[in-house]
């Protein structure tokens, strides 16, 4: 019985990270569209000249000789997304360590899913231009926004399969590692070999500050603000830096729950034993050693993801999308050929490559559907996964600019709107009711 109630016990510490993920990335969702819905109404109002300027507000940093000096709208996206992007590793490394990438068979479906969804859209997007301006952004329909996909999840509550959960959360973050490579690997130039040396060598200074047992957080702050300065300069561009040291986050607790429970018994003797109250000092030390030990006993990773989320989900999100969201809706920006191809890629192109590579990963690797979930409901999940936006439009930042920058956020805005309407179309036909699902489990 005992033995049965640490194992419940150990599953619900597990699962614990990815239950506040859903929650922060559910409401999280709905601020990140309610923060787009104002920037477009901005955007295409009497204020729109106004809106524009916030943006190109300048704004710079001095250390003594050496000054920064960027528009506002610059420290957003190269700035505050490096901790969405920290953030993101955090989740990666989380899923490679705990979570559905771990286990080599159950990870096959998500893995082809994604790679599918990448695929086929950026194939939809090429052949759509067919020679025509804007052929760099290739890469922009191949993101899945999971913060608004699991908002929209969250519509159906309990009708949602927690397999079906669990398959786009993961999809989603193989989704977002695949388009960390491709901004590493494309959208850099310029490469300064000595800056970027010196950012690789930060890194491994941040290994050796692990391994010698540095756990004081400020101290990485700093190493990791000189890294991301080093990733600026040397041209790769620097929210690579943050995923990097995201994936470089100690997974697992510097203190075993066995030692926090070993001082928590012995703390009642201990406190007992200091009868004279001028040894108040030493009970003070026996209880900040309570804590300490309290605290390393979860792990840097899950401790850094729960307490950086919800600033991802509800600042920094947000904020990005109002700086970066406002596109003037004129109707020659909605049918300009890049509009179209990213619409394409995004309301076509994602639910075909997801389904296509699915069935593959079933019919020749190996992969099994999650329990609770036919084929219908992975239509309706690939629909869901080509609402691009954050990504999308982040990586339009880099590949394109001018018009073309403005016609490629406005497919983004168009692809995602058309896939999110068919995708809750056909998840609430397919997901079972509510009244079904009870009977299930009573049976």
């Amino acid at each position: 019985m005992s033995e049965q109630k640490n194992k419940v016990t150990h599953i619900e510490r597990m699962s614990r990270p990815f239950t506040h993920f859903l929650h922060i990335e559910a409401a999280g969702g709905v601020v990140l569209l309610v923060c787009t819905i104002i920037a477009l109404v901005l955007a295409n109002s009497p204020w729109a000249q106004v809106f524009s300027n916030i943006w190109k507000l300048p704004l710079a940093i001095s250390f003594g000789e050496l000054k920064l000096s960027h528009s506002l709208g610059h420290w957003i996206n190269d700035g505050l997304m490096t901790i969405f992007f920290f953030v993101v590793g955090l989740e990666i490394k989380r899923e490679v360590v705990a979570g559905e990438l771990k286990e080599k068979r159950a990870a096959i479906l998500p893995i082809m899913a994604a790679l599918g969804g990448m695929i086929i859209p950026a194939l939809f997007y090429t052949f759509s231009l067919r020679g025509s301006e804007g052929a760099t952004g290739w890469a922009i329909p191949m993101a899945t926004d999971i913060a608004f996909v699991v908002g929209f999840l969250s519509l159906f509550g309990k009708r949602v399969p927690h397999g079906l959960k669990i398959f786009i959360l993961t999809l989603a973050i193989v989704d977002d590692l695949g388009a960390i490579i491709i901004i590493a690997a494309v959208y850099s130039s310029n490469i300064a070999l000595g800056a970027l040396a010196l950012g690789f060598l930060g890194l491994g200074f941040i290994l050796l500050l692990n391994r010698l047992g540095v756990r004081q957080i400020p101290v990485y702050v700093f190493v990791g603000m000189l890294i991301w300065f080093a990733f600026l300069v040397s041209g790769i561009h620097p929210t690579i830096a943050g995923v990097l040291l995201g994936l470089l986050t100690p997974a697992s607790a510097w203190h075993g729950d066995s030692s926090f429970l070993e001082i928590v018994s012995s703390l009642p003797n201990k406190w007992k034993s200091v009868k004279d109250r001028s040894a108040q000092a030493l009970r003070r030390s026996h209880v900040n050693h309570l804590i300490t030990t309290a605290r390393e006993t979860i792990s840097p990773l899950e401790r850094l993801e729960v307490s950086l989320h919800p600033w991802v989900a509800f600042f920094i999100m947000p904020v990005f999308a109002l700086a970066n969201a406002g596109v003037p809706l004129a109707m020659g920006a909605v049918t300009a050929p890049v509009s179209i191809a990213v619409s394409f890629g995004l309301a076509l192109g994602k639910p075909v490559g997801i389904v296509l590579f699915s069935w593959l990963g079933v019919k020749f690797f190996g992969a099994q559907l999650p329990e609770k979930v036919n084929w219908s409901a992975i239509l309706g999940a690939g629909f869901l996964a080509g609402i691009g936006f954050t990504m999308s439009i982040f990586i339009a930042g880099l590949a394109l600019d001018g018009d073309l920058l403005v016609a490629g956020k406005v497919g983004t805005l168009v692809g995602s709107t058309i896939s999110a309407i068919i995708g809750l179309g056909v998840l609430f036909f397919v997901l079972p009711k509510v009244s079904t699902v009870s009977t299930q489990v009573v049976r």
